[in-house]
């Protein structure tokens, strides 16, 4: 079942049998005993490419399933909860996979040196089953039930633009004074309104606003910001070397948008793996404050 895994993955049986470092010919007679117990054809093949039978969907995602349960139940047996081993796979937002949570992940590589990571950075939801995945990083409320989500932290967010944006006029002090300038979306977040509220005073103001420019992406969001093509709220952490070098300044500094909660997701279980118990202690211990 393991091998079966490693073909789909691996996307070829020459390529399973080296990343196994076995023979393809191995590979091959344990396919056909693994189809031959099942009584089903799991993989279609040719000269030329590799195609999973509807049978064999099925059986890739319940055989995941059934191999980190083995594997979990193993460790708990072994008593090797502080020694874990494997591939542990994470899905991470790709901004955030880029720069604030690679410290964690160095310190937890460096703390189990028998754990390898496959680091996914996209901001999509994982399907975890399907995608071999183990647990992932979420900006945002989690509303899937399937899920357990544990809180790692909250981003907060300001509005920032480039110094040229305002044409020489003041610094903007309220938030309504900020829908009159030309603004750039995150559309991620916030598209065509913006909900800020007064550190002290709490109060809120609806911003309405036309986006010249909307994107999905955090870096191009900075960028267009730096460009001086509007106004935008992003995280304090992304903006943070651009309003310390002058690049961009803040806007309406006692209004801010409501900060992002982050949430590390897995799938619930009753057992889960070593590796995965370790990477959830090391993101929440050394989550940068």
């Amino acid at each position: 079942m393991k091998t079966f895994v490693q073909i789909v993955e691996a996307g070829s049986l020459s390529a399973a049998a080296a990343q196994m470092r076995t023979t393809q010919p191995t590979v091959s007679r344990r396919l056909q005993a693994l189809e031959r117990l099942l009584g089903v054809r799991l993989l279609r093949r040719s000269t030329h490419a590799m195609k999973l039978t509807e049978d064999g969907e099925r059986c890739v995602e319940r055989a995941r399933e059934l191999i980190e349960s083995w594997q979990a139940f193993e460790a708990d047996l072994r008593g090797d909860e502080n020694d874990p081993e494997g591939m542990l796979r994470v899905v991470a937002p790709h901004a955030f996979g880029q720069q604030v949570l690679v410290g964690p992940l160095a310190a937890y590589l460096r703390r189990h040196p028998r754990v390898s990571v496959e680091w996914l950075l996209h901001d999509r939801r994982p399907d975890f089953i399907a995608e071999g995945v183990d647990c992932a990083i979420q900006v945002g409320e989690v509303n899937d039930l399937g899920v357990v989500a544990i809180k790692l932290g909250e981003v907060p967010r300001i509005v920032v633009a480039a110094p040229s944006v305002l044409e020489g006029a003041p610094v903007p002090a309220h938030a309504r004074e900020l829908a009159a300038l030309p603004w750039l979306a995150l559309r991620t977040f916030y598209r065509t309104e913006i909900l800020l509220s007064h550190a002290r005073s709490g109060e809120s103001c609806r911003v309405a606003l036309r986006p010249r420019l909307s994107t999905d992406s955090l870096y191009a969001l900075r960028s267009a910001a730096v460009m001086g093509m509007g106004v935008c709220v992003g995280s304090t952490w992304l903006l943070a070397e651009d309003l310390a070098q002058g690049r961009l300044i803040q806007l309406a500094s006692e209004w801010q948008a409501a900060a992002l909660p982050v949430y590390l997701t897995y799938p619930q279980a009753r057992l889960h793996p070593p590796k995965l118990k370790r990477f959830i202690e090391a993101m929440r211990f050394e989550w940068p404050t």
